[in-house]
């Protein structure tokens, strides 16, 4: 594994990684979701879908008091 991330694609590839997906779960730990209050991987799986629309809806929020638009087209 060591030899793989030596590679120049390995070393793009995971610094993209750490500006796309690393920040929304920082963001989401922050805000007080710490750990899952159900069990099962069904309702799990619906508790994070929620907590993911909610950080969406504040993202959004945001941007709306900022006058930016949110519509991407």
């Amino acid at each position: 594994m060591n030899k793989k991330m030596e590679t120049t694609e390995a070393k793009t590839v995971y610094g993209r990684r750490k500006v796309i997906a690393e920040p929304p779960f920082g963001q989401i730990k922050n805000s007080g979701f710490r750990s899952f209050s159900l069990r099962g991987k069904e309702k799990v799986a619906a508790e994070f879908a929620l907590v993911c629309t909610a950080h969406n809806l504040k993202k959004f929020a945001k941007m709306a008091s900022m006058g930016q638009s949110i519509l991407m087209i």
